[in-house]
């Protein structure tokens, strides 16, 4: 457990916000991008877990937080301001991207913003193989165009699950140029994905997923 201070909170767009965290226990911290903390929500046994966009030697960290529903996170991030103490857990592995081969293209919703940023800027990815599924567009583009993601495909979020054929539909061009993948965020999303990349003949050693949440279920790692 590492204590922090929140030095800066920016509500980027309704539901995004962009917080800062520092202190001298996340000095020298063994961060690569892919990698989470956990912050603890007022008790050690309640967390809400963050994928970091970048951790400097001096001991700061950014990350992008987005509240979804009612729940310890989503009053954490809203309350947040600078001054603030928290406690963290980590930076611990969650993806193991260092490994993967090609171009990588990451698919993913608004919770796997912050981890297509912190590819961004260490230049594994670019905006244009991004693939995001949005409840509010108008609110993704804002936060998108905030964080240097301009380019990224947006798709919105249907009730029905329609939109997941578009977004089927436009993988076909990232498979023909041999990408390797990466999809977070809602698990039907990632599972309905991966399934048609397996039908298209992508190979296990081409695909990292992780599901970020599942609607009704809490306590995702």
């Amino acid at each position: 457990m590492k204590r922090a201070t929140v030095s800066t909170s920016e509500e980027v767009a309704e539901n995004f916000r962009l917080i800062t965290l520092e202190g001298p226990a996340l000095r020298g911290a063994a961060w690569t991008p892919g990698h989470k903390i956990q912050i603890a929500m007022g008790s050690a046994f309640v967390a809400r877990t963050y994928t970091p966009i970048e951790w400097d030697a001096a001991g700061r960290t950014l990350l992008l937080g987005y509240s979804h529903g009612q729940g310890p996170g989503s009053a954490w991030l809203g309350g947040a301001r600078p001054g603030d103490s928290c406690d963290i857990f980590g930076p611990r592995r969650s993806l193991d991207l260092g490994a993967l081969p090609g171009a990588l293209a990451v698919l993913g919703d608004e919770t796997s913003i912050g981890l297509a940023c912190a590819l961004r800027r260490a230049g594994r990815v670019h905006p244009k193989a991004c693939l995001f599924e949005f409840g509010n567009v108008e609110a993704g583009r804002r936060v998108l165009a905030r964080l240097g993601l301009d380019g990224a495909t947006l798709f919105d979020r249907s009730d029905d699950g329609a939109h997941c054929a578009r977004m089927e539909a436009a993988l076909s061009a990232f498979v023909a140029k041999d990408f390797t993948f990466v999809l977070t965020g809602k698990a039907t999303t990632i599972q309905l994905l991966r399934q048609r990349l397996r039908c298209l003949g992508v190979p296990p050693m081409r695909l990292a997923a992780k599901a970020y949440w599942a609607p009704g279920k809490t306590g995702f790692d």
